[in-house]
C-alpha cells in the first residue's frame, strides 16, 4: 500500500506577501491584476478576502466590486519562487521521492518510511510546524493511497489542516461529497453531471463504470475510477516542459506600434533568459494578440533551433505585424517558445561570430539569473530605451 502526501501552501502569493510586509496580517488581500483598470484576474487572495465570495481566476473588476475595501497587489514573483525553493529544500530532508506539481503544491511519497518516521500523521504534524517555524508559510497536507485521494484531503481542512485517509475507506470518505471536489471536474462539467441527478459522489459510485463510459468517453471511466477513490500510485519526478511564454495586458488598450514592440521585446527577452537557463534552444516561435472586443489571434513560425533574443525577436515581430490588421486597440500581446532541442555544445568549438554571440548571450543569462533581470539590458542610450531604433538593441 503506498503512502502519498499532497502538500498544498494555503494562499501562497498571499502569505508570501505578509511575511514581506506584516501590516497585511488579517485584512483582505488580493494579489493579481490591477482594480484601477479592471484588467486582469485574481491570482489568490487571502482567507479574509474569500469570506466577500471572492476566489482564484476570478475577474480584477468583479473582485473588487465584492470586496472594495481589500488591498490589492501586483505581487513579487521572484519571492515566490525563492520561498517555493526553500519548501522544497525542507521536504528533500526527508522524503525519498519528490513531486512538484506546481509553486505552490509538492506530493511525496512516503511509502515504508513507518518505521523511520513512526505514524504518518504525527510526522505530517511535525512537518507542517517545521515549515512554519523556518519560514513562516502555513501548509495544508493530505495523506492517502494514491495522488488523488491524497490531494482531495489537502483540500478539506484548510487552512493549515492535515487528513489522513485510512487505506481503504477511500469511497466512504469520498460519498457525500459534492461532484467538483474530485479534481479536474469544473463548471462545465459539474452542470453536465448534475442536469443528470449527479450532484455528489456517491451518485456517480452508484451507476456502472459503462454509463460514464458512454456518456464521456474515456474521460467517464477515469471520474468514475476516482469516485471510488482510486487514482496514480507513484510521482512522476521529472517533468518535460513544453513550452515556455510570456504575456502582458496593458493598464490600457494600446493603439502604438511603439508601445506593442516595446512590450513585445521585453517579453522576448524575458522567454529567452529562460531558455538559456535550461540549456535549450527552440524551434517554434508563436505570438498572441488580443484586441479590446477580446478577439484573440496566434501565429506560429517554425524556424532553424536558436535562444537568440535577436532572431526570436524579429520572427515574433514579422508574426506579431501581420496579424494585426484591424484598427482597434490592443488589450494583451503574448510570446511563446516550444519545440525545444538541448544546446549543441560541438558549436562552441569553432569561434566565428555566431559562437561568440552565444558565448556573450549565456554570460548576460548568468549575470541577470545572479542580480536580476534588470541588472543588465541591451541598448546604452534614452533613444534605444525607447525603442526607437530596435537593431541598437542587438549590437553588442
Amino acid at each position: 500500500m503506498r503512502t502519498i502526501f499532497h502538500l498544498d501552501l494555503d494562499a501562497f502569493f498571499v502569505s508570501v506577501e505578509r511575511i514581506l510586509d506584516p501590516k497585511l496580517n488579517g485584512k483582505p488581500v488580493i494579489v493579481g491584476g490591477d482594480p484601477k483598470y479592471g484588467r486582469g484576474v485574481v491570482a489568490a487572495c487571502s482567507y479574509e478576502a474569500r469570506a466577500f465570495g471572492l476566489h482564484s481566476a476570478m475577474p480584477i473588476r468583479t473582485a473588487y466590486k465584492l470586496c472594495p475595501q481589500g488591498i490589492y497587489l501586483h505581487g513579487h514573483g521572484d519571492e515566490y519562487s525563492r520561498f517555493s525553493k526553500t519548501v522544497k529544500n525542507i521536504l528533500e530532508q526527508y522524503a525519498p521521492q519528490i513531486e512538484q506539481a506546481s509553486i505552490d503544491e509538492f506530493y511525496i511519497d512516503m511509502t515504508g518510511t513507518q518505521k523511520m518516521y513512526g505514524s504518518m500523521f504525527e510526522f505530517a504534524t511535525r512537518l507542517q510546524k517545521e515549515i512554519w517555524d523556518k519560514i513562516g508559510l502555513p501548509i495544508s497536507i493530505g495523506i492517502g493511497s494514491n495522488k488523488t485521494i491524497a490531494k482531495i484531503g489537502s483540500d478539506c481542512m484548510k487552512p493549515q489542516g492535515i487528513t489522513y485517509i485510512i487505506p481503504g475507506m477511500e469511497k466512504d470518505f469520498l460519498a457525500l461529497m459534492p461532484v467538483e471536489t474530485i479534481p479536474g471536474v469544473g463548471k462545465v462539467m459539474k452542470q453536465n453531471l448534475n442536469s443528470r441527478g449527479i450532484y455528489r459522489i456517491s451518485d456517480i459510485t452508484n451507476l456502472p463504470s459503462d454509463y460514464f463510459g458512454t456518456a464521456f468517453g474515456k474521460y467517464g471511466i477515469d471520474l468514475w475510477r476516482k469516485a471510488h477513490g482510486e487514482g496514480p500510485e507513484y510521482l512522476t519526478t521529472q517533468r518535460i516542459r513544453k513550452s515556455i511564454s510570456r504575456e502582458n495586458t496593458f493598464d490600457n488598450d494600446v493603439t502604438s506600434d511603439e508601445e506593442i514592440k516595446r512590450t513585445l521585446f521585453y517579453l522576448t527577452g524575458k522567454v529567452c533568459q529562460s531558455l538559456r537557463k535550461r540549456g535549450w534552444e527552440a524551434s517554434t516561435i508563436d505570438i498572441k494578440l488580443r484586441y479590446t472586443d477580446f478577439q484573440t489571434l496566434t501565429r506560429a513560425k517554425t524556424i532553424k533551433p536558436t535562444d537568440d533574443d535577436k532572431i526570436i525577436f524579429e520572427t515574433a515581430w514579422e508574426l506579431m505585424k501581420k496579424a494585426r490588421t484591424r484598427r482597434v486597440g490592443v488589450r494583451l500581446i503574448g510570446i511563446g517558445l516550444t519545440n525545444f532541442s538541448p544546446l549543441n555544445e560541438q558549436e562552441f568549438l569553432f569561434e566565428d561570430y555566431e559562437v561568440k554571440r552565444k558565448k556573450m548571450l549565456r554570460a548576460v543569462t548568468k549575470v541577470r539569473d545572479k542580480f536580476g533581470y534588470e541588472s543588465l539590458m541591451f541598448g546604452r542610450t534614452e533613444e534605444d530605451k525607447k525603442l526607437k531604433g530596435m537593431e541598437n538593441y542587438f549590437q553588442v
